[in-house]
């Protein structure tokens, strides 16, 4: 029904979704978890910050899951150099996570002041160190990595943990940290009531700011300072994967260059910036809905335009721009593509119609007076 060039662009819309879903979903959960110990004064107002995302933290971490999943299966070549190459960037992310779900099953066990201190300090580790390692890691994709292929095709790494924490990466990690806690703020700020719904709404006004200079820091140094590998030839767009049979130079035009060439693409980063501005201005007056769902373009906006801005690279090879996987050479074949595709169409709606019944069910403020009468079933 596709063919392999239409395919391939199908599957990098689907995992760019994917990846969008994450970070809006998970993303309000880092963030809620981030804000934990500093909004929430009491236990009550811990136990009721907490509750807020206790019911769909799990479903919403398997955005992460699925998205690694899909990677796996459409680009093997970025699996492989991106999770054997940044091990233990990786591992430390998986051991972030597993304060959480230690820190949410734990916390209310015992009625003890130090006992639960200690795991909001782990649920605040588990919400505040993910996103900026996942932020570094972006980082580091604009960058490029230091890889490359042999003959066979084998995927050799050349680089270190340390050299990934450059500072354009930490930029990009402490923008991924504000991104989230702003989001969960906005977040918290729908779901609560009170002193709690107060102290939100001061976090939103005063990290909106902060959020927005980093992001215009960040997109500056791309736009000026960022080289963009370009590609002079390479095979049909259609031909087997290959990530040698190309052509490919170093300092190319640049991010500023690539988006002045499309101009549809600056729909990306404009939708970002107003996004995110709109939420700020209606998250610190009455707005709740609102607020959050600006938030939620304004991030969907930042992810789009990192997307169109690498766009058709995957991997971008700083060592040996030849190597640099594109998803016209980085994917699987045509029918592993097309079987996993038809997989998709079938069970993606039916995960997204349960999540939508999930969230129904569930939806309203989450106050003091409902934690207390319910102590069985919440955390």
């Amino acid at each position: 029904m596709f063919d392999y060039e239409t395919i391939r662009l199908i599957w990098w819309v689907f995992i760019g979704v994917v990846g969008i879903a994450f970070a809006l979903t998970e993303g309000f959960d880092f963030g809620v978890s981030t804000l934990l110990p500093f909004i929430g004064q009491k236990d009550i107002e811990r136990r009721v910050i907490i509750n807020t995302v206790g019911a769909t933290w799990e479903g919403n971490q398997v955005w992460l899951v699925l998205l690694g999943g899909a990677i796996f299966a459409i680009w093997p070549a970025v699996y492989a150099t991106l999770f054997s190459g940044l091990y233990v960037a990786m591992l430390l992310v998986l051991f972030a996570l597993f304060f959480r779900p230690a820190g949410f099953d734990y916390r209310s066990k015992i009625e003890d002041p130090r006992w639960r201190n200690a795991w909001d300090w782990c649920l605040f580790l588990g919400g505040t160190l993910p996103p900026i390692l996942l932020g570094v890691l972006v980082g580091n994709l604009i960058l490029g990595l230091p890889f490359h292929f042999d003959q066979d095709l084998r995927s050799f790494y050349d680089g270190s943990f340390w050299a990934l924490l450059s500072p354009f990466a930490l930029l990009c990690g402490v923008t991924g940290l504000l991104l989230t806690t702003f989001h969960g703020a906005l977040f918290l700020k729908w779901r609560s009531e009170g002193v709690i719904h107060d102290r939100a709404v001061l976090a939103v006004e005063a990290l909106g700011p902060m959020l927005l200079t980093a992001l215009a820091a960040a997109t500056l140094w791309v736009f000026v300072s960022i080289d963009r590998p370009e590609i002079i030839q390479m095979a049909a767009t259609n031909a087997p994967s290959n990530p040698l049979n190309k052509t490919v130079i170093g300092n190319g035009a640049g991010w500023l260059q690539h988006f002045m060439a499309y101009p549809w693409m600056w729909l990306a980063p404009l939708l970002g910036f107003a996004g995110i501005s709109l939420a700020w201005l209606l998250g610190k007056g009455e707005s709740r809905v609102g607020a959050f769902m600006f938030n939620s373009l304004g991030i969907a906006g930042i992810a789009l335009t990192v997307g169109f801005g690498l766009f058709p690279f995957l991997l971008i090879s700083k060592t040996d721009p030849r190597s640099s996987l594109t998803l016209w050479d980085g994917s699987s074949s045509h029918s592993t593509m097309l079987l996993a595709f038809w997989i998709t169409i079938v069970f993606l709606p039916i995960v997204l119609l349960y999540t939508r019944w999930v969230y129904k069910i569930i939806w309203g403020s989450v106050t003091e007076a409902s934690v207390l009468n319910d102590t069985h079933t919440l955390y």
